[in-house]
């Protein structure tokens, strides 16, 4: 199971999330855990919950770094 676990989420707008995946649904609606914002590629926040709507999301992996 990859809840509980680090991941990596990518938006379609290029903003990239990495935290802990805390709830996923069948919408790809993803509640991530001391999630950290990367804008260009440059750390911009860190948020302790975060809730990403899944019609923005590209991608979700598991974050193995």
């Amino acid at each position: 199971s990859v809840y509980g676990r680090p991941v990596i989420v990518k938006l379609f707008s290029g903003v990239v999330y990495k935290g802990v995946l805390g709830c996923l649904d069948g919408f790809l609606n993803v509640v991530m855990e001391q999630a950290e914002e990367y804008v260009d590629g440059k750390y911009s926040s860190r948020y302790s919950d975060c809730f990403i709507r899944g019609n923005n999301i590209m991608y979700i992996a598991p974050d193995d770094s």
